[in-house]
């Protein structure tokens, strides 16, 4: 029986999050799984990556072999590094809060009160006119 490390989604249609998992590899994506080793949540800000390192550690070590994209998340966290013996990668890098913008007042604008700025319309020639006059020009 082959083993895999995968992923099994959960959540809505637009909001996925995931569980990492260890399965027999004949199972489907979201179906029966022999353990439950970690989450995964790609659509929070920073994404949310929880993994228990002792576990993937075992069960890497009887053989299991991770997909692409678990693969991918051991090597962030760095239990595929320590699995091969490789050196740690770097810490992840949490990308700097924006600060909101200063409002209007704040940067010290001020607000007369000079009235709307709105287009006018144009006024629709009346149909009725247009004739009477080119009638008694004609005249």
């Amino acid at each position: 029986m082959a083993v895999k490390i995968k992923l099994k989604r959960l959540g809505k249609i637009r909001s996925p999050h995931y569980r990492i998992v260890v399965a027999d590899s004949r199972t489907r994506r979201d179906g029966r799984a022999i353990e439950e080793i970690g989450k995964y949540h790609p659509t929070y800000n920073p994404s949310v990556i929880e993994v228990d390192g002792d576990r993937v550690a075992y069960w890497l070590s009887v053989g299991a072999q991770p997909t692409e994209p678990v693969l991918a998340i051991l090597k962030k966290t760095g239990d595929w590094q320590k699995f091969k013996g490789e050196p740690a990668p770097a810490p992840l890098l949490q990308q700097p809060e924006k600060p909101a913008r200063p409002s209007f007042e704040a940067i010290g604008g001020e607000d007369e009160g000079k009235g709307e700025a709105i287009t006018q319309k144009k006024k629709a020639e009346k149909k009725d006119e247009a004739p009477a006059e080119s009638a008694s020009t004609e005249a």
